[in-house]
């Protein structure tokens, strides 16, 4: 799975994305240091403890650099940025029982809008498995030679990752 570019200065709106999940009963947001522990424990429980990695230090930021998705209570997804490295996107997973809603990509938009109002220019997503979905939403591009993607590699347990794959398609609007 390559790396891809975005413009950020070109992104969709954001507006849309949000009110049809508004509409739906979900809001999206950012995500708040007290609910840490109960968010991380539901990304190891649908994704892989390498996200749990990346999540916990969205975390960490201040402010935090991790979007959540919820109907009440209830946790529906997430979406984090400079986590692995600045200016990357990723990870992001929407439960499995809640696709199709658009929650992957009202998700998607406000990390990148949010990327964008820190000063970012372009976006990295990195190691995107759905690179199709990523072209259509937010014109992403493929970076050349960026498979296995440069800034995972030598990192323990990629071995395993690059023969067995990430969890990928976990978020998207099928």
């Amino acid at each position: 799975m390559p790396d891809m570019l975005v413009k950020l200065y070109d992104l969709p709106p954001l507006g849309p994305a949000m009110d049809r999940q508004r509409e739906q009963g979900i809001n999206i947001r950012r995500g708040l240091a007290p609910e840490k522990a109960l968010a991380l424990s539901w990304v190891r429980e649908r994704f892989s403890e390498y996200w749990v990695s990346e999540a916990d230090v969205a975390f960490s930021r201040h402010p935090p650099t991790i979007m959540l998705a919820q109907r009440g209570e209830q946790l529906l997804g997430f979406a984090c940025y400079d986590t692995t490295h600045k200016n990357f996107f990723g990870p992001t997973g929407v439960d499995e029982a809640e696709r199709g809603l658009g929650i992957g990509t009202a998700l998607l938009l406000a990390a990148l809008h949010d990327m964008r109002s820190a000063g970012y220019m372009y976006g990295i997503i990195g190691w995107a498995g759905p690179t199709a979905y990523y072209e259509k939403v937010v014109g992403a591009a493929i970076i050349t030679d960026s498979e296995p993607p440069g800034s995972y590699r030598g990192m323990l347990g990629t071995q395993a990752i690059f023969h067995e794959g990430a969890p990928g398609d976990s978020f998207l609007d099928h």
